[in-house]
């Protein structure tokens, strides 16, 4: 195994006050999940001013001949799902210029690093056409250190195509309390295949999607600083005349506007939040973001 810590990379590029800030959000997110009484009871006390009416018990109630209501003992862990997008799409190029696999594997590291810090679990389920792997909740530094390693390994220009559906079904199979779903994927996706999967997850847990823009021919290639865009098949070289030609630019953009619109509206009908990361530099702050949009969503 790769002795390089993933948890200690986050750290060193992690500044306290975002620490602080992330784990305030994430805090939040033990209040929208775990809405309703699906805690353990506890006991019965007391009614009042100021409880919940719809806690009262009302045969109890009616025996004491005064309002009692019961307590439930409240769980203070939460499961975070890291679930991920192993496709070979995903060891094509960012927009940022690092491996999609490198973005991909910094959020998931980024995600451990904020739950172990609170004692929350995490867990994963990576998959693609012809993979898939599970790892159970986990909240100690050696086996989330497993979990990342497990996950960066799975990616590869060789690997299988994409298939999001098995890794989200797998998922929604397999955790039954209600959790933070983290589904990790390229810009590309979810697709209008994914749709149905996303809305039977979005009824029982919360789910995010945490997107890693894809890198273009016609930005990362050129001039002085030339760089030949790794694509899943080869690496993508365009000649200067081409990359000059406006309207293939224009082109281009309008092709990959209409994709992350397409994205954008299924997210918004599933009232899914998402991000999208053009390198690991920017996805703290964007991940800082989305919990905060979330957060806001939930009041």
């Amino acid at each position: 195994m790769d002795s390089t810590s993933r948890l200690a990379q986050v750290r060193a590029r992690l500044d306290l006050p975002l620490a602080r800030r992330a784990s305030g959000l994430l805090e939040g997110r033990h209040r929208s999940i775990l809405k309703g009484h699906g805690q353990d009871f506890d006991d019965l006390s007391l009614y009042t001013p100021g409880d919940d009416v719809g806690d009262i018990d009302w045969k109890s109630s009616a025996r004491a001949g005064i309002p009692v209501i019961r307590r439930f003992a409240r769980q203070s862990n939460l499961n975070l799902v890291i679930v991920a997008d192993t496709g070979r799409n995903m060891a094509a190029l960012a927009a940022g210029g690092e491996e999609k696999s490198e973005v991909a594997v910094f959020m998931a590291s980024l995600v451990a690093y904020l739950a172990r810090d609170r004692g929350d679990r995490v867990a994963l389920v990576a998959g693609d056409a012809e993979r898939l792997v599970q790892r159970p909740p986990r909240s100690s530094t050696q086996e989330l250190e497993l979990m990342l390693h497990v996950l960066a390994g799975a990616y590869d220009v060789d690997a299988p195509a994409s298939d999001l559906n098995r890794p989200l079904e797998r998922a929604m199979n397999a955790f039954q309390r209600r959790s933070l779903m983290l589904v990790i994927t390229d810009e590309a996706r979810p697709e209008p295949g994914h749709e149905q999967l996303l809305r039977q997850l979005r009824v029982r847990h919360e789910v995010m999607v945490l997107a890693v823009a894809d890198a273009s021919a016609l930005t990362l290639t050129g001039g002085a600083t030339s760089k030949p865009v790794r694509d899943v098949d080869a690496d993508l070289q365009l000649p200067a005349f081409l990359q000059r030609r406006r309207a293939l630019q224009a082109s281009g953009e309008q092709v990959v506007r209409a994709r992350r619109d397409m994205v954008a509206e299924l997210l918004r009908r599933q009232q899914i939040h998402g991000m999208t990361a053009t390198g690991s530099d920017h996805a703290v702050v964007q991940l800082i973001d989305l919990l905060g949009r979330q957060k806001r969503a939930d009041r």
